[in-house]
């Protein structure tokens, strides 16, 4: 149904241009400030940190986005631009202002996201010099993506094209997220692109939807960031029918693929990280139970060390489920590592423990709890924690 563009980027779909330049906000001779714009006005809608501590960045595109239209926007990664006052308020909108300038849109339509350092303020003149010599084409999404990038070893972004009724439509997106992930709407940002015309409540709900079951199911190390930005501009240069909440199905299927890559990129990407780990979680009473079982397990530490060492010391995997908050009954529980079980209706199973091992030590590894009480379930990712986590974060800053 959904076909993957080779080199898809968010400046894949009709109507967008992307690009990126160097301001030096934390290393030289680095990408770090990102644009992308629309031909044309575009509906919006936007997903942000449920933090309370928010960046300026955050609470100024939240402003923005509820104006329910956007033409661009514009990240830099090197600084967070968060716990800075009024001043990291008026910084953003400075920022939102360079663009508006060079690409002569109205300022009230650039959202802006920043990513890096908390309690530093954003360089404002090395980046109005950058984005004075910025320039957009539709080959720069890739270059958007990698100077969206802090901790992260490799750019995340996708484009796929589909048919949404009755017209080809595409919709593209670029990401980043290594660490403080475990979003609530870590450090995470996604920008979506799409050139399908598309309804603006059900593009906030359709958006809204997506992220609870990809994005917020997410967990590097169990932090949320103040920065965390999900963002989708729908441009309607397709020239498909209006999507709704009666006709646009497929498109929010599609939202839901694009935005589940992403979430799978930047859980394997976790700082550190050598695995990713696919936690489901079955039989439980509710929908929301599961999600956070799933996202309890993906978050444990010790679960997360021991998949590290493919050490197949299950039982903390149960434990994790059983205070998560999820109703549970550990009698009625099943458990099985990387396909194999090991415990059913409570008690423990025989299995190899020399080919776990080995199983354990693949660069995926899958967890399927089943709690047995139910019919609900749902599907949350993580990474393993590794010695090159703690080497990074103990140095974040210097």
């Amino acid at each position: 149904m959904f076909k993957i563009i080779e080199d898809g980027n968010v400046a894949t779909p009709a109507g967008f241009t992307a690009g990126a330049a160097a301001a030096c906000i934390k290393y030289p001779d680095r990408l770090d400030v990102a644009v992308v714009v629309s031909r044309v006005p575009a509906v919006t809608a936007g997903v942000f940190t449920r933090n309370v501590v928010r960046s300026a960045a955050v609470q100024v595109s939240e402003r923005r986005v509820a104006g329910g239209i956007a033409r661009a926007v514009i990240a830099n990664s090197g600084c967070a631009n968060a716990c800075t006052g009024n001043k990291g308020i008026q910084d953003a909108e400075a920022v939102a202002q360079m663009a508006a300038a060079r690409f002569g849109i109205p300022a009230e339509e650039v959202l802006v996201a920043s990513t890096g350092v908390i309690g530093t303020f954003l360089p404002l003149e090395r980046i109005e010099n950058s984005v004075a010599g910025l320039s957009l084409d539709t080959d720069g999404g890739s270059k958007f993506a990698h100077a969206i990038m802090t901790t992260d070893t490799r750019p995340k972004e996708i484009a796929i094209s589909f048919t949404c009724a009755g017209t080809t439509v595409h919709i593209g997106a670029a990401a980043k997220g290594s660490g403080m992930i475990h979003p609530d709407m870590g450090t995470m940002l996604c920008f979506v692109t799409t050139d399908a015309c598309v309804d603006a409540a059900f593009l906030q709900a359709a958006l809204r939807r997506s992220a609870d079951s990809t994005l917020n199911m997410v967990s590097v190390d169990g932090d949320t960031s103040p920065s965390d930005t999900l963002v989708i501009l729908a441009n309607g240069i397709a020239g498909n029918p209006l999507l709704d909440e009666t006709n646009g199905a497929d498109f929010e299927a599609g939202l839901h693929y694009v935005l589940k890559y992403m979430a799978k990129q930047i859980a394997a990407d976790g700082e550190g990280a050598t695995k990713l780990i696919e936690v489901t979680v079955a039989g439980a009473v509710t929908e929301a139970d599961a999600r956070v079982a799933a996202r309890t397990v993906a978050a444990s530490p010790l679960v997360k060390t021991a998949i590290h060492g493919a050490d197949p010391n299950w039982g903390r995997i149960v434990c994790a489920v059983g205070r998560s908050g999820a109703q549970m009954d550990a009698s009625l529980c099943g458990l099985s590592l990387n396909g194999v079980p090991v415990m059913a209706n409570g008690m423990p199973l025989p299995f190899d423990e020399d080919e776990m091992r080995e199983s354990l030590s693949s660069p995926e590894v899958t967890l399927c709890i089943d709690l047995g009480l139910g019919t609900a379930g749902a599907t949350g990712w993580g990474c393993d924690l590794s010695r090159e986590y703690v080497t990074i974060n103990a140095s974040y800053t210097t």
